[in-house]
């Protein structure tokens, strides 16, 4: 992969968060840096991300930050002790921008928006000497060695002496990420994890009633019980919302990679919600019990249960008229309404995705370790995460790995560990 440019060139294909702080490590150790987009401008799904208020990152303290990515806490908590939530913070902070913890802890700016951050980043990276290419959609290599790119003005080659890739996922596609680079890489005889959706809704399939008059219908509080591939029982209160095929949300994002391995098993997964997590069983089935006087079902259900609205119509879907009358029989269906999800959402509407280069396939700089000078980067590498904040801090940590890898491999020092 090397050349003999002077000083050593980098290239850095994609945008994003984890491509742009690979830019800026190699840029600040004198390494020649081009950073190449497929899209018009970089960063797009970062904007996305912070349309509703960027979650940057989140203040759960180590080590429980670290086990939000569950098989490669291990990993990933390495990447962590470079560049963790704080360092993301006072980073946020070299450009003006303070942060404020929410009530749920994750992190935001103060004015909760991503554009600022973005523009200030990009001039510093262009003042800085890096070269920015937008429309230039990576294609591979040539036969020579090459990147070979598509260009408004035809194809382009490009000889770098190492290359960072931070390609992203598969989710978003009309953002850039879109995994047209799994059959590039695996191309070159790279091992690949299929790509699959994670903090993604569920297809159900509900009646046409429900789906026509409740999509779009949150549910909060509810305290969601399941078990994971081992068999495991966990529970977790959030809140959630339905859609015209099924569930997702917040809650549901948080839980999705559970349920998602045990689907991919057994065909399908029963999620149980409870609707009325404050109060208990026994409590419920007494106010139930009590004499409707002449009060409908559903009004019923509103003044003695606090059940309304989209839990009221889950009851309904789940439960038929003769079981409605079963007072036992609906209070503990309130407690643990069962649901069944029968497939993921399509990966183009996940917040984010599993799979893609295994870790194992790569050393602690993350540099492929069956191919010298080439270094992955961000979502595209197989972990995942919840959302808030965790994904964002990762992608940067190992934007930050795989750049300093870069460096040490250009200018020939050990770089089994980034340092």
């Amino acid at each position: 992969m090397r050349t003999t440019s002077n000083p050593p060139r980098l290239a850095v294909i994609g945008g994003g968060p984890a491509g742009l702080m690979a830019a800026e490590t190699a840029r600040a150790a004198g390494i020649e840096v081009h950073l190449f987009d497929a899209m018009g401008s970089v960063g797009r799904k970062f904007l996305i991300a912070g349309k509703g208020g960027l979650n940057l990152t989140h203040s759960e303290p180590r080590p429980g930050f670290d086990a939000r990515y569950r098989q490669r806490a291990g990993e990933v908590g390495t990447w962590l002790d470079d560049f963790d939530g704080e360092a993301l913070r006072q980073w946020a902070r070299g450009f003006g921008i303070d942060t404020y913890i929410g009530s749920s802890g994750r992190v935001f700016p103060m004015d909760r928006k991503a554009a600022p951050l973005l523009r200030g980043w990009v001039r510093r990276l262009k003042e800085s000497g890096v070269h920015v290419h937008v429309q230039h959609r990576w294609q591979g290599w040539t036969d020579d060695g090459a990147l070979s790119f598509d260009t408004p003005d035809g194809p382009m080659p490009f000889k770098a002496d190492a290359v960072v890739l931070a390609l992203g996922g598969g989710s978003w596609p009309q953002l850039g990420s879109d995994g047209a680079w799994m059959p590039l890489l695996a191309a070159r005889g790279i091992d690949l994890a299929p790509l699959a959706p994670s903090n993604c809704g569920f297809d159900i399939g509900w009646s046409p009633y429900l789906a026509e008059k409740f999509a779009g219908a949150p549910l909060k509080p509810v305290l969601a019980h399941w078990r994971d591939f081992e068999g495991v029982a966990h529970s977790l209160q959030g809140e959630c919302v339905l859609t015209e095929h099924g569930i997702e949300g917040s809650l549901i994002y948080a839980i999705s990679a559970d349920l998602r391995e045990v689907l991919a098993r057994d065909g399908t997964v029963t999620l149980h919600l409870d609707l009325a997590p404050g109060r208990a069983l026994e409590r419920l089935a007494r106010d139930l019990a009590k004499p409707r006087n002449g009060r409908s079902l559903g009004e019923h259900l509103r003044r003695q249960a606090g059940i309304e609205g989209a839990k009221a119509a889950l009851l309904f879907e789940v439960l038929d008229k003769a079981a409605l009358q079963d007072m036992p029989r609906v209070a503990a269906t309130i407690k643990q309404l069962p649901l069944t999800l029968r497939s993921a959402r399509p990966i183009a509407e996940a917040i984010s995705t599993a799979g893609g280069v295994p870790l194992e396939g790569l050393d602690d700089a993350l540099m492929l370790r069956n191919w010298p000078g080439v270094f992955c980067a961000g979502e595209m590498l197989d972990w995942e995460a919840p959302t808030g904040g965790y994904l964002l801090t990762a992608c940067f940590a190992s934007g930050l790995r795989a750049g300093r890898g870069a460096v040490g491999w250009l200018q020939g020092t050990p770089h089994n560990r980034a340092s």
